[in-house]
């Protein structure tokens, strides 16, 4: 399988699909880069070169202790694009992935960079704050820590649930999606998935939006219960320079049925725009 090695000896495994101009895809936690195989398919068979890696302590990239950090992700992604010479980058993040790419871009530029996608992603901050008020309370990122240290694999089953909003009335989420959910899920060492909450609840990714300079797709569901919408893509949208704003109206967090297939024709469009 291929892997890039980082200046810490980890070891990141990544995919890379197809030939062309490269559309470069960030997951979401707990999960790894499988979640985003339709859309690797789908770029691929446009003629672009897709290429997706599981984050560090995620999927089939080293189980870290240490390093689990924004700063290190970002570094991380650095290395891939720089491992495997890619130019002119379409980013895509969704989730923590989000984070991933708004960080990259603000710690290390956007040389290589020519757009940038962030779905469902976590900037600018998700915690509430005095500062934050439409964000969410640290009591329910307690919780998440709770629910991960004291049965990982019956946590990861409920919460795929409002993930793919499975408790709406009317949702066409199929269980072998949720068992996907939760597969994906249980393949994140302990300690980096536990880790991880801090940075996908606490950073504050303002600074970073700030200073991107290039197009960013902002794509939200509004009916979102992992990432309510009101504390991430509508504050994003308003800070990001050359943001376009489109909203999945009663879509939830995770993608699938035809909330995936309208953000992957979306996704392609402007990739070729």
């Amino acid at each position: 399988m291929p892997y890039i090695t980082t200046s810490d000896d980890v070891d990141i495994f990544y995919k890379d699909w197809g030939s062309g101009s490269p559309v470069v895809f960030c997951h979401g936690w707990p999960l790894n880069s499988d979640a985003w195989d339709r859309q690797l398919k789908a770029v691929a068979d446009a003629g672009y070169r897709g290429v997706a890696h599981d984050r560090r302590g995620h999927g089939r990239s080293t189980q870290t202790f240490t390093g689990n950090d924004m700063d290190h992700y970002a570094d991380d992604l650095a290395t891939l694009l720089d491992a495997l010479d890619l130019r002119d980058v379409v980013l895509v993040g969704h989730s923590t992935g989000g984070g991933e790419v708004a960080h990259y871009l603000g710690r290390h530029g956007s040389a290589r960079v020519r757009k940038a996608v962030l779905l469902g992603a976590v900037p600018p901050l998700m915690l509430q704050t005095e500062e934050n008020p439409e964000g969410t309370p640290l009591s329910a990122f307690d919780d998440i820590r709770a629910g991960v240290l004291a049965d990982r694999a019956q946590f990861y089953q409920d919460l795929s649930v409002p993930f793919y909003g499975g408790n709406r009335e009317g949702s066409t989420v199929t269980q072998g999606t949720r068992d996907q959910f939760w597969r994906l899920s249980m393949q994140a060492g302990l300690a980096p998935a536990y880790d991880c909450i801090e940075q996908f609840s606490a950073v504050d990714y303002t600074a970073d939006l700030e200073t991107i300079d290039v197009p960013v797709l902002v794509a939200h569901g509004d009916d979102d219960q992992i990432v309510p919408i009101a504390a991430a893509a509508l504050k994003t949208a308003e800070i990001v320079k050359d943001a376009t704003l489109k909203v999945y109206e009663g879509a939830p967090h995770g993608l699938h049925g035809a909330y995936e297939e309208e953000f992957t024709k979306d996704l392609l469009e402007f990739v070729a725009a």
